[in-house]
């Protein structure tokens, strides 16, 4: 196991807690549908390019009655990166050993009025240290009441530490979130941060929020729609729109070539892809 000092520690232990507070939530969800689907967790071990342990994480899926295939993953691994993949990082450019610790999470729900939904959290260690991360909802068949009030959950948390957090984090998950190729968003956004590394303390909390913003919200959407009639054509929607979500993860998506450029788990790296989509 790599050697933690005390901030990332703190980091490691929060997104721990985080996805178990989580899947708990989401457990209970099945429950209250009738199914008693409950994640399995996978353990898996990184080594670094010199052979040396490098970290390693915890891959968690669930496949149940509302939720069709949701993953939830913790690692925390450390190392250095190869290449001139170091220069694309912040931080690295001169001196390529790094340590990142987080949580990413994505489902994708059975009943297509459900909207799917993506969350990430990490601290990142260079010559710099850093927050980042973000939460952004992806509704096959959007309603506008589910969209705002996602949007005024997140804006809370975000106005809790900085009034100019959430206008900026929006902007930014509108320009991320984007599939250039079709020219849409994949989704109805979120919010989106990197590079948060003002004041440890300050930004560790604020990452806290986001973490507990989403699993405060996210979770009664689920409960409003989940038992809502759909037909065949609901469901066709809800495939072509995975389609899309692929295409994002696979070309476009940073954690995705984070995660295969610095030898993560690839079924925990690809864990966001649906079960099923559809091209028409």
């Amino acid at each position: 196991m790599i050697e933690l000092d005390e901030q990332q520690q703190r980091a490691r232990i929060w997104f721990e807690g985080l996805r178990d507070s989580i899947c708990a939530e989401f457990e209970a969800i099945e429950r209250e549908a009738g199914s008693n689907a409950a994640f399995d967790y996978l353990a898996w071990d990184r080594v670094d390019a010199s052979g040396a342990p490098g970290g390693g994480g915890v891959r968690g899926v669930m496949k149940g009655r509302v939720f069709e295939k949701v993953g939830v993953n913790v690692s925390t691994v450390g190392g250095a990166f190869e290449g001139d993949f170091a220069k694309t990082i912040h931080g690295a450019g001169e001196d390529p050993s790094f340590f990142a610790t987080g949580i990413s999470l994505v489902a994708h729900m059975a009943n297509p009025h459900v909207p799917a939904v993506h969350m990430n959290t990490r601290f990142l260690t260079t010559t710099k240290r850093w927050f980042g991360g973000g939460a952004d909802l992806n509704p096959p068949l959007p309603y506008a009441e589910d969209t705002a009030d996602f949007h005024a959950r997140l804006q809370a948390a975000c106005d809790a530490h900085d009034p100019a957090h959430y206008p900026r984090f929006k902007a930014w998950a509108d320009e991320y979130f984007y599939i250039p190729h079709r020219q849409v968003h994949r989704g109805v956004g979120g919010i989106f941060y990197d590079h948060l590394e003002n004041d440890w303390e300050a930004d560790f909390a604020f990452t806290q929020d986001v973490g507990r913003a989403f699993l405060d919200i996210y979770p009664k959407l689920v409960r409003r729609r989940m038992n809502q009639p759909f037909d065949d054509a609901d469901r066709q929607r809800q495939l072509e729109w995975r389609g899309r979500y692929a295409e994002f993860n696979l070309i476009y998506d940073r954690g995705t070539l984070f995660g295969l450029k610095t030898g993560g788990n690839v079924d925990a790296i690809l864990m966001s892809l649906p079960p099923m989509a559809a091209w028409s």
